[in-house]
């Protein structure tokens, strides 16, 4: 408190002595105190300090109160963070069991849409009636507006005095005319308000009858939409029941899908049914082992005024993963199997594959860690909530090496098949190439052939095998590749572009989405021209590979095979194809 706001009092006893004061206090520290002096100097001078001392106590008070409050909330959230990681942990560590409490069944009838049409009706507001305009009063005669007024001596005028009445007399003719014709356009008006009013109750009511008409159309399109799309759903479940494969691939997707996994979970598969012999086949992609939390505890220490962090040992980090993957595959095969009520599984095999770090190259690497195959009489007889996942696995005479975490490959029990209906007959193309043959202005069937077997040549060194889809190129794919390593092989989309002008970043999307929908490792684009910056800038960190001219020739001479592009005289001859 300055010295301003100390206010001095004075006071000055029966002997004449004068004496200061002042009273000071503090509200947070519930501090008062009054001091008194002769010198006013020193009323001064002792309030100022008192006050400054007060402050200093005060500061400190609320720095203590502050840093307590400060440490109370670090501790509540080195609780909370040790709460929401043992919570994790057990979730990780119960991964089969949470699925026992569960009915995996999809409901169908929940994929219906059964909502009511969300736009209600046109109402009808019809215009407000208007209010008449009232009439005026009739001008009286017997008012003192239309009396004579005769003066002293009109009285002894006849002739005055009625002038004088003949006076009051007109005016009352004059206003009596004025309030006709005031009545008659008050009438009009009123007439006219009536015609306006009947007017647009017309109008309403016939944009009220369009507006309902409009909006029986869209129910009608909305009710008619949901029903074919219910009806849909409906062709399914029956196809689902007859055991139609595409219908339970569906299914079984929606089954899979629908189950809940910790966030380290990729929850990414790739499913194929046989209808001849009801075996399902599950490509499953597994967590890596560094995507498993491994944090135990938090605490907060308060002289380091910092969080320390205490996680597993290395030990239990392994067994947990292995753990974790064990109860993965068995938590598949019998989600799958406890929603088949129409029995079209006979048996489920699950190939695990982890996606991580090589370290022998320091690259990506895909590998099936882990194979299972189990029927629905084998699984049955075991009672999933009291097995050890291992010796589950093992009993079900699962494949996988004895450290899950080590990602050493295995051989799945059993694969995807490679048949696919939109592969087409090879035809030799390359052969037939000389120099003088333009590559941008070949016919584009003989292109995706050409591409077929230039690809055929870069994979058959590994065992590879490339194939080329039919002319329809539906969903994008001109050829898929299959290489058969098992750390970084699998399915390759392949496509072609004979292409004159820059590819854009459209045509690198298209592939993206081929790759998602095929469920390939990588897509490769392979054109005549060459890509714009913002095509390369899509692909940069995504597993596609772009390759342009210069790259496909270079492809080409490397198998002792030599070709030209020429996008000009291309052009010419495609008319800018």
């Amino acid at each position: 408190m300055s010295t301003k706001q100390i206010r001095i009092e004075q006071s000055v006893s029966p002997t004449g002595i004068i004496t200061y004061s002042t009273e000071i206090m503090h509200r947070g520290l519930g501090k008062h105190r009054r001091i008194k002096d002769r010198d006013q100097s020193v009323v001064v001078m002792r309030a100022q300090t008192q006050l400054e001392q007060w402050a200093a106590q005060w500061a400190k008070q609320q720095a203590r109160e502050k840093a307590t409050q400060k440490k109370e909330r670090a501790q509540k959230q080195a609780a909370l963070r040790t709460q929401i990681a043992a919570k994790r942990l057990t979730g990780i560590e119960n991964t089969l069991k949470h699925t026992l409490s569960h009915d995996d069944t999809v409901d169908w009838d929940s994929l219906k849409d059964h909502s009511a049409f969300p736009e209600p009706g046109p109402s009808l507001k019809p215009p407000q009636e208007p209010l008449p305009r009232e009439l005026p009063p009739e001008p009286d005669m017997g008012s003192m507006k239309y009396q004579a007024k005769i003066s002293f001596w009109d009285a002894f005028s006849s002739k005055r005095s009625a002038l004088r009445k003949q006076e009051a007399q007109n005016l009352y003719t004059v206003d009596q005319r004025a309030w006709q014709d005031k009545c008659s356009k008050i009438q009009r008006f009123n007439e006219q308000l009536q015609t306006d009013y009947k007017a647009a109750v017309i109008r309403t009511e016939k944009d009220h009858r369009r507006r309902v008409r409009e909006w029986e159309e869209r129910r009608a399109q909305f009710r008619s939409k949901q029903g074919e799309q219910n009806k849909k759903i409906n062709q399914r479940r029956a196809d689902w029941q007859a055991g139609k494969r595409a219908a339970v691939e569906t299914y079984c997707d929606m089954v899979l899908s629908g189950s809940q996994y910790d966030e380290c979970c990729p929850q990414e598969f790739e499913l194929e049914y046989s209808d001849d012999n009801g075996i399902l086949i599950v490509d499953y992609q597994l967590p890596a082992p560094d995507a498993l939390p491994t944090l135990m505890e938090v605490k907060y220490v308060i002289s380091r005024k910092e969080f320390v962090e205490k996680h597993l040992p290395q030990t239990k980090q392994r067994k947990l993963y292995d753990d974790l993957l064990y109860q993965i595959s068995l938590r598949t095969v019998h989600e799958l199997f406890e929603a088949d009520t129409a029995r079209s599984l006979a048996a489920v095999v699950f190939n695990g594959y982890v996606t991580s770090i090589d370290k022998r190259t320091g690259k990506k690497a895909t590998a099936c860690v882990l194979s299972v195959q189990a029927d629905r009489e084998a699984l049955g007889e075991m009672d999933l909530k009291h097995v050890d996942p291992k010796a589950c696995f093992r009993a079900l005479s699962g494949v996988g090496s004895a450290k899950l975490h080590s990602i050493t490959p295995v051989a799945p029990l059993q694969t995807l098949s490679r048949d696919d209906a939109r592969f087409v007959a090879d035809q030799a193309v390359v052969e037939g190439l000389d120099e003088g043959d333009n590559l941008a202005a070949m016919d584009w069937e003989d292109f995706e052939h050409l591409i077929r077997e230039v690809f055929a040549k870069e994979f058959s060194g590994d065992g590879g095998e490339v194939r080329v889809t039919q002319a329809s190129r539906d969903g994008g794919v001109d050829a898929i590749a299959f290489d058969p390593d098992p750390i970084r092989g699998g399915k390759i989309v392949i496509q072609a572009k004979r292409y004159t002008n820059v590819v854009g970043v459209s045509a690198v999307r298209d592939l993206y989405g081929t790759v998602m929908n095929e469920g390939a490792m990588k897509g490769i684009l392979v054109t005549t021209s060459n890509y714009g910056p913002d095509a390369h800038k899509f692909a940069a960190d995504k597993p596609l590979t772009l390759l342009d001219g210069g790259h496909l020739l270079h492809i080409l001479d490397r198998h002792g095979h030599k070709a030209k592009i020429d996008l000009a005289e291309a052009k010419l001859l495609n008319d800018g194809s």
